[in-house]
């Protein structure tokens, strides 16, 4: 299938394709005349490259968990779990850091509504 056809039928711009490509994620045949032809298990790959992104997995993470997959879903082999684990802990450390930065900010802003204006 061509590049717009896979657009179409995943809803993934033709942009965005080629940065998938370009970072190793998805991979294409080149026509004679240079056009990308990608294979039946292409819309497949694009699915799956949407849910780990949308989990908070960078491309540099999903590059290395692609060869991983088992079967046509996003079930993913055992040996990568653990890989996934810290992914999962890195997030919620960051869930907590902008958790304690929100109250901080919240703090800042009640004490700043109360304190009496300056003249």
């Amino acid at each position: 299938m061509k590049i717009g056809e896979l657009s179409r039928e995943t809803g993934v711009s033709i942009r965005l394709l080629r940065y998938y490509e370009q970072q190793g994620l998805l991979t294409s045949q080149r026509s004679e005349g240079g056009h990308r032809h990608y294979d039946s298990e292409a819309p497949a790959t694009v699915a799956r490259i949407r849910t780990l992104l949308a989990a908070g997995l960078p491309t540099r993470v999903i590059r290395d968990l692609m060869p991983c997959f088992e079967g046509d879903g996003v079930t993913l082999q055992a040996c990568v779990h653990d890989h996934l684990r810290n992914q999962l802990a890195e997030l919620d450390a960051r869930m907590t850091e902008l958790d304690q930065a929100r109250t901080t900010l919240t703090e800042i802003l009640a004490t700043s509504t109360r304190a009496p204006a300056r003249a």
